[in-house]
């Protein structure tokens, strides 16, 4: 497997056993969603420099994959946030697209801590024994340390985006109302609203008066795990909140449920994912990202 970068191994941190023992980060599909579908996009790292590195967060390393154009530094960079099934290859692939693009992108694994979602067979499994135990003031620590090491690894952090998938999406909602570096977020088909918890004490709606970048928020109609009215509770809120996120934007595609930009699972619409992404490129370009 491709070993962390050297220059990122930090003495007397410990790296997590599991990062050795395991498939490298960003290789393989969560036993979840198998079998994969036909059409699975593959994106080649011609011209990259992509693999796993670790990345210090308070006393643990964390894995994490990382792509970016070979030999190029004062980068723009974009933090992408995986979904309920970790940093598996779609994840990988989305990383290589960005930086295909001129992007330092690079994924952490968010779940370190808490276990591997690949061997877990079910989705339901994977909420309860993983995304259940995962505090959010983990994860934004854990992206605050992963944009540190991309300043120190080619990145510009004048440039900074992120983009999340799902449970990521809802973390990227979260991020843009915590980190006051970010200019401008992705979210697709993350929750705004919800229950509250020892893990999730807050949600994106009740932190929107911290909302420090806009978001474009890409969301599917037919999606049953999201209401609609807590959208348009968020649009309102939006509208009365910080000058910095009242850009914000909010595309909702009639056909699409969950997980449409998911290209190996059966989920996904072609047409509104292509979409999605061309607005996010835009979107990103317009905010100073690109």
């Amino acid at each position: 497997m491709l070993k962390p970068d050297i220059d990122s191994l930090v003495p007397h941190v410990p790296f997590n056993r599991r990062t050795f023992i395991k498939a490298a980060l960003g290789t393989g599909f969560a036993a979840a969603v198998m079998p994969v579908s036909a059409q699975t996009i593959h994106t080649d790292s011609d011209g990259l420099e992509a693999g796993e590195i670790g990345v210090r967060s308070g006393d643990t390393l964390v894995p994490a994959y990382r792509a970016q154009p070979k030999g190029k530094t004062h980068l723009p960079v974009i933090i992408v946030i995986h979904e309920a099934f970790g940093v598996h290859e779609h994840i990988a692939d989305v990383c290589r697209r960005f930086a295909k693009l001129g992007y330092l992108a690079i994924a952490p694994d968010l779940f370190v801590r808490e276990g591997d979602p690949s061997v877990l067979p079910t989705i339901q499994q994977i909420s309860e024994q993983i995304l259940s135990k995962v505090p959010d003031e983990q994860a934004l620590d854990d992206l605050d340390a992963t944009v540190a090491w991309a300043g120190e690894h080619g990145g510009d952090l004048n440039r900074l985006g992120v983009n999340g998938f799902c449970w990521g999406g809802r973390i990227a909602w979260l991020y843009a109302e915590h980190n006051p570096r970010l200019k401008a977020a992705a979210a697709w088909y993350g929750r705004v609203g919800g229950d509250h918890s020892a893990t999730t004490p807050a949600n994106p709606l009740d932190r929107v008066a911290d909302l420090h970048a806009p978001v474009l928020g890409l969301y599917g109609l037919q999606d049953q795990s999201i209401p609609q009215a807590s959208l348009e509770q968020m649009k309102q809120a939006i509208a009365q909140g910080p000058q910095a996120g009242r850009s914000s934007q909010f595309v909702v595609y009639d056909d699409a449920g969950h997980a449409f930009f998911a290209d190996y699972r059966p989920s996904y619409k072609k047409a509104d994912a292509e979409d999605g992404w061309r607005r996010v490129l835009v979107w990103f370009k317009q905010h100073g990202v690109a």
